[in-house]
């Protein structure tokens, strides 16, 4: 009877594996009422400035090294440059201390930004609630944030996923919705597109200011991870602007030089018992280039066994099946996507597209242009791969869909939202996607997530054996 069990469920996970490979996964059937996104008005409560002169704004933090044990804090004052010194203590001690910051600022066409500060807290512990106060005088404020876990391979860690955020009601609903959430983020993977500042007219860089004041309710107490989208580039020579990504480098500082990397727009980090690298679409990518070599070297660098989990954010998806964006970023896939296969990447976070998607485990590597071998195919080395730029901007949805739905995506659908991953020890992880209409509990799309590193086993026989 034994014998003849296990033959049932090889015979169901075959079945289920070549059904998987001949047709598509889920559509969803929810279907999102079409209405016109709307930005917010520039008079919105989200975008008040703190009261009193000179107070410290648009508050933001992100990792501030390698491992996790230093943190980034960055802020604007608007009326002079004022102090860049961070106070600090932790809940346990009380003892305060200081890191000094440096201070910058930039010129776009006929914008002047505020002062922009810079400070980096170092040689934190692990696993520790901090409270840091900026500003002087009267108009100093004080926040709090909890560094992660020391890096480790059975150590839980939770993170929130968002891109293509933009400034309308609808990214208010999913910021509201992440931060409601009852699977709550300790830090927020973004995959791309901060403000949607070069949306209007000479890039109006007034909004790089009102996006910082918006999120600043989630930025300044849990790091954002972040990763440059196109409309960060603000490549403008119209107007005289010729240096690309030049609001976004000026205002969002990352450790980059940490990993060796001599760009912040790729560079990567370890929090937990993750390893996530950050890779930028819109920087040159091919052979020879510092990006390519880079990410050549740092691949082998990533121990599986101390960071089991290997976590990509870029912001052009590989694998799409919506109308928007088709294909943009295929040319970075021929190049790098032997190298995800190879190393056993987990999980490739995506934006641009503004629907959400997820993927089987799929890659296309054996194709090239004479073979014609160009079907995606399911490999249990390749990653899941999810498109997640529905953060709510003023552009809109993407509701436009291939069909039929291609047998690499395992679930589509056309709403605003964000995601979260729930790390829980070396072999498993707890993946799920939350729709902007629905209750803050419920999860329209959810997967278990095997590591095959740790429990290699083929994720289709799993669930037929389920």
């Amino acid at each position: 009877m034994e014998f003849f069990g296990r033959c049932i469920v090889l015979v169901l996970g075959l079945i289920l594996n070549e059904s998987l490979l001949c047709n598509g996964g889920v559509t969803s059937s929810f279907v999102r009422k079409v209405e016109k996104t709307i930005d917010m008005p520039l008079d919105s409560d989200v975008f008040g400035a703190p009261p009193g002169y000179n107070a410290p704004q648009q508050v933001h933090i992100t990792q501030g090294d390698h491992e996790g044990k230093a943190v980034i804090v960055s802020w604007v004052t608007m009326d002079e440059p004022g102090s860049s010194t961070v106070l600090y203590w932790s809940e346990k001690s009380k003892q305060k201390n200081n890191a000094k910051g440096k201070v910058t600022t930039y010129k776009f066409y006929n914008y002047t930004s505020g002062y922009i500060h810079h400070s980096t807290i170092r040689h934190l512990e692990f696993n520790t609630k901090y409270y840091y106060k900026i500003g002087i005088g009267h108009t100093a404020r004080t926040f709090w944030f909890v560094t992660p876990p020391p890096v480790g391979p059975d150590v839980p860690y939770t993170f929130g996923l968002i891109g293509d955020l933009g400034q309308s009601f609808d990214s208010n609903k999913t910021l509201t919705h992440y931060e409601l959430n009852p699977i709550k983020g300790q830090a927020v993977l973004f995959v791309g597109d901060l403000s949607y500042a070069d949306n209007y007219p000479n890039h109006d860089n007034v909004r790089w200011d009102t996006w910082g004041r918006f999120v600043e309710r989630s930025t300044a107490y849990q790091p954002w991870i972040w990763t440059a989208g196109n409309h960060e580039i603000d490549f403008a020579p119209e107007i005289g602007e010729t240096k690309p990504f030049k609001p976004y480098t000026h205002r969002y500082h990352v450790p980059y030089r940490a990993s060796n990397s001599t760009s912040p727009l790729w560079y990567s980090i370890k929090r937990a018992s993750a390893y996530i690298i950050v890779l930028s679409s819109y920087s040159a990518y091919g052979k020879y280039t510092p990006q390519y070599k880079w990410l050549e070297e740092e691949l082998p660098k990533v121990n599986r066994t101390e960071t089991p989990w290997l976590i990509v954010l870029l912001h052009s998806p590989w694998y799409n099946s919506y109308n928007y964006h088709y294909m943009e970023g295929e040319t970075m896939r021929v190049m790098y996507e032997p190298w995800f296969v190879k190393y056993k990447v987990d999980i490739v976070f995506a934006g641009h597209v503004h629907a959400y998607e997820r993927t089987e485990r799929i890659s296309n590597v054996a194709y090239n242009v004479v073979n014609g071998e160009c079907t995606p195919i399911r490999d249990q080395s390749a990653p899941i791969y999810v498109t997640i730029g529905d953060g709510g901007n003023l552009e809109g949805l993407a509701t436009n869909m291939t069909e039929p739905q291609p047998a690499y995506s395992a679930f589509r659908e056309a709403s605003f939202g964000h995601a979260t991953l729930a790390i829980k020890n070396r072999t498993h992880a707890y993946y799920s996607w939350h729709r902007n209409q629905d209750g803050y509990a419920v999860e329209a799309d959810k997967i278990w997530v095997n590591n095959r590193i740790w429990n290699p086993v083929d994720e289709s026989m799993a669930l037929a054996v389920s």
